[in-house]
């Protein structure tokens, strides 16, 4: 495959427990300190089984992504897969709609951890301090990852410990207080109740496709993608479903606010154990921009590599040998979105974005098999029975799209076909 000359521009720093930290990285942010109480309003003492449904649907996603991850060693993840299986134009669809929604997933975060921050320092909550932190966020993090992807990995790993050490605390303490009445007091889910409550679960699974964009970088991409994804979102799982539990069995039905588990924190530990959630939920949200600061510009890169995007994103520092064109960019966009605050619209688009992309993926997987049956690094138990499911959750969970998310959906689309058109007349011209 074209797709498997390795760009030996870019510095080859990432292991495979890196690469794993990044999965962690990506998936767990701040919507796990507030998740359990959605969950739990929907399918009441039930809760658990819905982890274990969304669990199951994004197990056979990551196991297709994981053989077909295993074929690649360039830049590029979804959009890199998508344009080998079916061409130029599939894969920009696949690239556009993954890069905005990352892009504006970045800028609602970095709003939801100034309203973090605000709760407990209230210069946070002016116009001029709020200002002030999104851009010192951006700031900070785009440095880091200009001045070499060693620093913005090491980054990366610092957060995840940082992010799950609250976690941990929680669940491991929290155990030990469970009470049973707590967990019966939440009502029993109506049956409509079901397909909404997993598809919030699957956005929460989501994000893990951010950590396979940088495969140029990784030491053995073959090897250590597969090995990050099955590794990180298995330790995803047990954290979920653990503070699920916790939650449940130390809260009663109407006794939470806006920070559940900071609620439940403060019934085991006390005043010290809300803040501890607080400055968690912080934490986890830094978090996840360092991972995505990571992440998301190897896709630009790639873009501009191929031709698919204008050149320049495929520049490369010549002291740090980073993408460094497309981290300032990346930074720069979600930086303006950032001060925006258009949350609804990532939201929107993050949905639609991550089904789209996740059904894709799936189905490369029986074409790469069928053009390459040799065996990469990595291949799936019934692969083709695994494409075949992972392809009809997706769709299942498309049903649920509404009007909003079809209109951003369509304008992305047009988005990425005027540049797919841009793409050829300049390719037609140079040639």
């Amino acid at each position: 495959m074209a797709a498997e000359q390795r760009s030996l521009k870019l510095a080859v720093e990432l292991g495979r427990w890196d690469v794993a930290a990044l999965v962690v990285n990506t998936v767990v942010g701040g919507g796990i300190f507030g998740l359990p109480l959605l969950i739990t309003g929907l399918l009441g003492w039930a809760s658990p089984f819905g982890y274990l449904i969304a669990a199951a649907g994004i197990g056979v996603i990551v196991l297709c992504f994981a053989e077909v991850s295993a074929r690649f060693s360039s830049a590029g993840g979804p959009y890199l897969y998508a344009r080998e299986a079916f061409g130029p134009f599939v894969g920009l669809q696949i690239g556009w709609i993954t890069w905005l929604m990352r892009v504006s997933a970045a800028g609602a975060s970095a709003n939801l951890f100034v309203m973090y921050l605000g709760a407990i320092w209230a210069p946070a909550r002016t116009t001029e301090g709020r200002w002030l932190l999104i851009t010192a966020l951006f700031a900070l993090l785009a440095f880091i990852n200009v001045r070499g992807v060693k620093q913005g990995a090491e980054a990366s790993n610092f957060f995840t410990v940082a992010k799950l050490l609250p976690l941990f605390v929680f669940a491991g303490v929290g155990v030990f207080f469970l009470r049973p009445a707590n967990f019966f007091s939440w009502t029993t889910p109506e049956h409509g109740n079901w397909l909404r409550a997993v598809l919030l679960l699957i956005f929460a699974f989501g994000g893990f496709d951010n950590a396979m964009f940088p495969a140029s970088e990784m030491k053995n991409p073959r090897r250590d993608a597969p090995f990050a994804l099955l590794a990180g979102m298995g330790i995803v799982t047990a954290i979920y479903l653990l503070v699920q539990i916790v939650f449940q069995g130390t809260v009663a039905a109407g006794a939470s606010g806006d920070h559940p588990l900071a609620t439940a924190a403060r019934a085991f530990l006390g005043a010290p154990g809300g803040w501890l959630m607080a400055v968690g939920a912080m934490i986890s949200v830094w978090g996840w921009f360092a991972a995505t600061m990571l992440g998301t510009p190897r896709l630009t890169f790639a873009l501009g590599e191929r031709g698919d995007f204008p050149k320049f994103f495929s520049s490369v520092h010549p002291r740090f040998r980073t993408p460094y064109v497309s981290i300032l960019f990346y930074a720069g966009l979600a930086w303006v979105l950032a001060l925006s605050g258009n949350f609804e619209w990532n939201a929107s688009l993050s949905a639609v974005a991550r089904l789209l992309t996740y059904g894709m993926t799936c189905g490369a997987l029986p074409v790469l098999r069928r053009r390459d049956p040799r065996s990469p690094g990595f291949r799936a138990p019934a692969g083709y029975v695994m494409a075949a499911l992972g392809i009809g959750f997706c769709g299942v969970l498309l049903t649920q799209m509404g009007k909003l998310e079809f209109e951003i959906l369509a304008g992305t689309i047009l988005l990425a076909t005027l540049t797919w058109a841009w793409s050829r007349r300049r390719a037609r011209f140079s040639g």
